[in-house]
């Protein structure tokens, strides 16, 4: 039973938008906050953003994407977006949609549930 399915990864250029999409089972929609990571090559999986709330939303992003990244969710369709603008190289990574933080948003092990993750590639 898949729980969480991102989708809306692909190549673009340094510069373009995009908008990731993360399909959530309705149950953990509706229960918990839910945020995105991403893992670079070689590199650890870090956290980029995250909301809670269902009707009041509070957002928490990481430095590197304040200002470029949006996280946002779409209550009737059980689905968090994560847009990109004016993308740059360094954001090149597989994105991963998770939900049930317990403690801090920023550390992946404390997130109970994870999707399958969607490529991202930002050429320069």
């Amino acid at each position: 039973q898949v729980q969480l399915a991102e989708s809306g990864g692909r190549l673009v250029e340094a510069g373009d938008s995009l908008r990731l999409s993360c399909a959530a089972s309705e149950d953990i929609f509706r229960s918990y906050p839910m945020g995105w990571f991403r893992q670079a090559p070689g590199k650890g999986r870090e956290f980029v953003a995250a909301l809670n709330g269902i009707r009041t939303v509070s957002t928490f992003y990481a430095d590197s994407v304040k200002g470029r990244f949006t996280i946002s969710r779409d209550n009737a369709k059980s689905t968090v977006y994560l847009q990109m603008n004016r993308l740059i190289p360094e954001d090149t990574a597989v994105y991963y949609c998770a939900a049930d933080p317990d403690g801090d948003y920023t550390r992946d092990r404390d997130w109970a549930y994870w999707g399958q993750g969607t490529q991202v590639t930002v050429s320069s």
